[in-house]
């Protein structure tokens, strides 16, 4: 199965940002892609966060939702979408929801990023506090796709492994990761974290990230990456807005899990 991870650069205007998206879904296509994750707040990334509550839209329809069923349906590919701002039951505060469309444009799955990003950065002048404008998931989400169990997960929620125990209890094979990793941090950590998920729960990890300079000064780290549950790192995309590819081969990870039966061995 080939999977890719598409790397922008959102900014504050939501047509131009789907319109950024639309060229990498076609570039993504015309490489074979039959699975595509899009980064962390693909549709807005705006000087003031609490932008994304102007365009919180109904579960299940509204022009974001409906733009990207459309072009999972119009490219035959999977796609996992990023975070969409969907509203919940406290008004001021919308869910991120990550949600899956298969290759007719059909919602199959939908996740609400459960950890906050509320934190002030060491040594940066760079201080967060994401509870402040959205509401918080509760569950972890793993779905059955044709190429195996896929699990979804958003930026922050990389720090937290006992999140993934859960989903490898549930059958995790493949996760797929859409974030927006500081550029301080993601130097730090994004390449570790994303190879030691995949390290210890033998799976395959695809991350989707934004890059570059958005409005209000802030700054993205890039890298959307592919790791191999061995750790190796498959695919990264470096700093530029462009598509990460690589095939990931089910057979192997079931021998894998086979010969080295780590995911057994648990005590705890």
């Amino acid at each position: 199965m080939r999977v890719a991870v598409l790397q922008m650069n959102s900014g504050a205007d939501v047509l131009t940002n789907l319109q950024q998206l639309r060229g990498l879904l076609r570039q993504a296509a015309e490489s074979g892609a039959e699975l595509a994750a899009l980064p962390e707040n693909f549709a807005l990334l705006s000087a003031d966060p609490s932008g994304r509550v102007a365009i919180a839209e109904d579960d299940g329809a509204g022009p974001v939702q409906d733009a990207v069923a459309d072009m999972a349906r119009q490219t035959g590919i999977w796609l996992v979408a990023g975070t969409i701002s969907i509203k919940s039951a406290d008004p001021a505060r919308p869910n991120a929801a990550c949600c899956v469309y298969d290759n007719t444009g059909t919602r199959v799955g939908r996740y609400d990023k459960v950890h906050l990003f509320d934190v002030r950065i060491p040594s940066a002048r760079e201080a967060y506090a994401e509870s402040g404008f959205t509401l918080p998931g509760q569950k972890p989400l793993v779905i059955a796709t044709p190429w195996g169990r896929l699990g979804i997960a958003v930026c922050y929620d990389l720090r937290f492994p006992e999140q993934f125990r859960a989903m490898a209890a549930e059958g995790l094979e493949l996760l797929l990761l859409p974030a927006a990793f500081t550029v301080p941090t993601g130097r730090a950590h994004w390449e570790i974290l994303l190879r030691a998920r995949a390290i210890e729960n033998l799976c395959y990890v695809a991350a989707a990230a934004q890059t570059g300079q958005h409005p209000g000064g802030r700054s993205t780290w890039g890298h959307s990456m592919i790791v191999g549950p061995w750790g190796e790192v498959l695919a990264d995309a470096g700093t530029a807005v462009g598509i990460a590819i690589a095939d990931l081969d089910r057979a192997r990870l079931e021998r894998l899990r086979d010969e080295f039966p780590v995911l057994q061995h648990r005590r705890f």
